[in-house]
């Protein structure tokens, strides 16, 4: 497997994977051609060098999975670096293979190459899979977190 950062070519591949799954459905919109939306937004994260757009590869270079890390800079932890890991997405004929394990090892190391001192996320209540998977790999819930939603 080769982890590298997104391209503006992998957005299909990556919006594809994001909208296939019980809540991505109700929120993404895959079409061909995708919404400018979608390109904007890589450019933001690209051009951003706290946010990395993460595309893995399998041996025939064939994208399989996505993930976003973001590092944000905070004055708690005497000027301490959260690291939070978002949109993380296998795909659909690629899941059960231990790809996820994989995603994560490689993230968590990442996350502490650039100083982290943790690796926080989110899930949906709606993904107790996700849920069991994430502490599995030793996340703990720690925060009861909050959202206000404007649209």
């Amino acid at each position: 497997m080769n982890f590298r950062k997104a391209t503006i070519k992998d957005i299909p591949d990556i919006v594809k994977m994001i909208a296939n799954d019980q809540l991505g459905k109700t929120r993404e919109k895959y079409t061909n051609p995708l919404s400018e939306s979608y390109y904007k937004a890589f450019e933001n994260i690209n051009t951003d060098q706290n946010q990395e757009l993460i595309v893995v590869e399998n041996d025939v270079l064939e994208i399989i999975g996505t993930l976003q890390l973001s590092f944000i800079q905070y004055l708690t932890y005497q000027g301490g670096i959260r690291a939070q890991i978002e949109a993380v997405r296998i795909r659909e004929d690629q899941r059960g293979k231990g790809i996820g394990q994989k995603m994560f090892t490689w993230a968590i190391a990442r996350a502490k190459e650039r100083n982290a001192h943790v690796l926080q996320l989110t899930t949906n209540k709606k993904r107790p899979e996700a849920i069991k998977f994430y502490k599995k790999l030793g996340f703990r819930t720690s925060h009861e977190g909050m959202k206000l939603h404007f649209v």
